[in-house]
């Protein structure tokens, strides 16, 4: 392990938390929220030395870094960022236990959406956009982590591979720096698109700023306690899927979006994506339910994000969370098994189903029906992934089941916390105590969340480096 080059590359994610901590004096500041700027100031002092500390103990170091290492300083990213965004939640006078407000920026951070807090109501505004805020950034962060893994040379399963983005937009070749500003830059423009999308919507700013920030990090934080007071019309429910099916796509989606040629060539999965989002709309639909309700709870818990208008369940809580475990495209802000690799798994199964049935028929094993075959790499990686999965899944659930909230419970939130999908009352799970939570429960879900993110499979691939030797 190469702490030098770690230490360099975990300083220039800290940084960022500086900013977001001056945007945060600027605001208390213009609104007179005196009691909230010691916390941010001391937030903004903490993260400046600990990024210059760490800057300058590996700034002279090779600035290559091995996969291993990679996946090392994604971990210390969310602890150590999640520890600092902490602070003014710890530091404000809502008397939050320091527990609680690392479970609160983890959950920020990793899109999940799950909140010690009983209420949003008398929350602190600054709060409200601070935890927003980390969202967004924990979102930026994750297809920055994408980039990385994806563009070294020693991790096995290429993304060329699996899914057809590659191509063209996301060229391994191309320098690691380029894709970064490449993700940095539409990932402000789509927020600015949405910002302005729901501002234009008769939406009030401060809920705009907020939602925008939920919604392109397909995270589950919102600036109220009851969604419904802020979409109320048609164009604002219209927008609101427009901004969660986003969420759900490739991120490469729309730079190819006016390539015929490129687009569906490289974006097969993504075309899959929402006809398979159509059809299970439709079905549940012609049951008699509310459309637009039902087609924001598809595309939401499709998108890991969990965000929903509906007051009534309808007995769905188990497709809704059937959908959430799917999730979208490989390179999107979702978690889950993923898409792609759920339809490798199914196709494969299917194929051999179809063997023991008719031996001499010929099967396709084709992606999305490419041109590219599925191979056995192919195979592998989504089968260990789709492993790991429930095997988290079975982990959690019964660190949970001690804490005494039942079994049925704790298997929803062990779903949901290994997604990053909000606690919303589709899957059965509305005010959900977070804060009475054992701390055991807590620290639990707190590992599981950023595993949730980053996938089980890493933390093996992390412990068989340093315990099981070649």
């Amino acid at each position: 392990m190469n702490l030098k080059s770690i230490s360099f590359y975990l300083s220039l994610f800290i940084f960022p938390v500086s900013i977001l901590s001056f945007v945060n004096i600027l605001y208390s500041s213009y609104f007179d929220y005196f009691l909230s700027i010691e916390s941010y100031l001391t937030t903004l002092v903490a993260s400046l030395l600990l990024a210059s500390c760490l800057y300058f103990f590996g700034k002279n170091v090779d600035r290559k870094i091995s996969f291993i290492d990679q996946l090392i300083l994604v971990i210390f990213i969310y602890l150590i960022v999640g520890i600092l965004a902490s602070l003014p939640f710890y530091m404000s006078n809502s008397q939050v236990t320091f527990i609680n407000a690392f479970f609160e920026s983890i959950s920020g951070l990793t899109g999940t959406g799950f909140s010690t807090f009983k209420t949003v109501k008398y929350l602190d505004p600054t709060l409200i956009l601070w935890r927003s805020s980390f969202q967004w950034l924990g979102g930026l962060y994750f297809l920055i982590f994408l980039i990385l893994i994806f563009s070294n040379k020693s991790f096995n399963y290429k993304m060329t591979n699996l899914t057809f983005t590659s191509d063209s937009s996301f060229n391994s070749e191309e320098s690691v720096k380029g894709n970064i500003l490449k993700i940095l830059i539409f990932y402000c423009i789509l927020s600015f698109a949405i910002l302005i999308l729901l501002s234009f919507s008769d939406i009030r700013l401060f809920n705009s700023l907020n939602l925008t920030m939920t919604l392109v990090s397909a995270g589950g934080f919102l600036p109220t306690d009851n969604l419904n007071d802020i979409f109320s019309t048609k164009l604002q429910k219209i927008i609101l899927i427009f901004s969660l099916v986003l969420s759900l796509l490739n991120f490469y989606f729309l730079f190819n979006l006016f390539n015929r040629k490129t687009f569906i060539k490289n974006h097969r999965e993504d075309i899959y994506l929402l006809s398979i989002s159509i059809i299970f709309v439709l079905i549940i639909y012609f049951n008699n339910f509310d459309g637009f309700n039902i087609i924001i709870n598809v595309v939401s818990s499709l998108a890991n994000s969990g965000i929903t208008l509906i007051e009534d369940n309808n007995n769905l809580n188990l497709f809704f969370l059937f959908l959430t475990i799917i999730g979208g495209s490989l390179i999107s802000n979702t978690s889950g098994i993923k898409f792609s690799r759920f339809y490798i798994l199914l196709k494969i199964t299917s194929a051999e189903v179809l063997k023991l049935i008719s031996p001499n028929s010929i099967i396709n094993k084709t992606i999305f029906n490419s041109e590219n075959k599925i191979t056995d790499e192919n195979v592998k990686i989504s089968f260990l992934i789709f492993i790991s999965f429930f095997l988290s899944l079975f982990i959690l659930s019964s660190c949970l089941v001690f804490d005494e909230i039942g079994f049925e419970s704790s298997f929803k939130l062990a779903i949901l916390a290994l997604t990053n999908t909000v606690n919303s009352e589709i899957y059965g799970l509305e005010n959900f105590a977070f804060a009475n939570l054992l701390i055991s429960s807590k620290i639990s879900l707190i590992i599981f969340m950023i595993i949730g993110k980053i996938e089980l499979i890493s933390i093996f691939l992390i412990l068989k480096k340093f315990f099981f030797k070649d």
